[in-house]
């Protein structure tokens, strides 16, 4: 059985962390995507990358389904990696779990191609385009210790990240 776990705040250390390759697919990278998936939906959200809660492997789950009554499509990536991405591209106004209620624009290609290990085991290779791609991106960004607000000027970003302590002290989680 799956459960949420603690989602954490910027500005936290872990979250600029470079995460380490996953050597191969475990138990217990199968419980972290299991939970990860129950985080995410709990919260809700339409992605979450393993360093959110705490867990420094390259590890991301996403699901960029809007529409309430359509089936989910939960997705496990493993050691994602951009194969190809388009010239065109498409602005949206990203989010994140670990900052919470704050957003801004931020362009990123429109399309992109990934390949990463399933929790089969086997290399899968898929194109993404429009929210599926900037979630993708937003959660590979993750893996590499950056942040949405990274892609902000530094005014905004400065902005948010104080925002975020002051939401921090107010909940004791500092």
């Amino acid at each position: 059985m799956s459960s949420p776990r603690p989602i954490l705040i910027h500005p936290d250390p872990r979250l600029k962390k470079v995460c380490d390759p996953v050597a191969r697919i475990t138990p217990e990278v199968e419980t972290l995507a299991a939970d990860m998936l129950a985080t995410m939906y709990d919260a809700p959200g339409v992605g979450l990358a393993a360093p959110q809660v705490g867990v420094l492997s390259r590890v991301f789950v996403m699901d960029a389904t809007r529409d309430p009554e359509a089936e989910r499509r939960p997705m496990v990536l493993v050691n994602p990696e951009v194969t190809w991405t388009s010239e065109e591209l498409n602005t949206y106004e990203e989010g994140c779990l670990s900052i919470p209620d704050q957003y801004a624009d931020v362009t990123r290609p429109k399309q992109v191609r990934l390949r990463w290990l399933g929790l089969d085991g086997k290399t899968h290779e898929q194109d993404f385009d429009e929210l599926w791609a900037t979630c993708a991106q937003h959660e590979l960004d993750h893996l590499n210790g950056v942040l949405f607000i990274d892609h902000l000027s530094a005014i905004k970003r400065q902005m948010i990240t104080r925002r975020m302590v002051k939401l921090k002290r107010e909940k004791g989680r500092a």
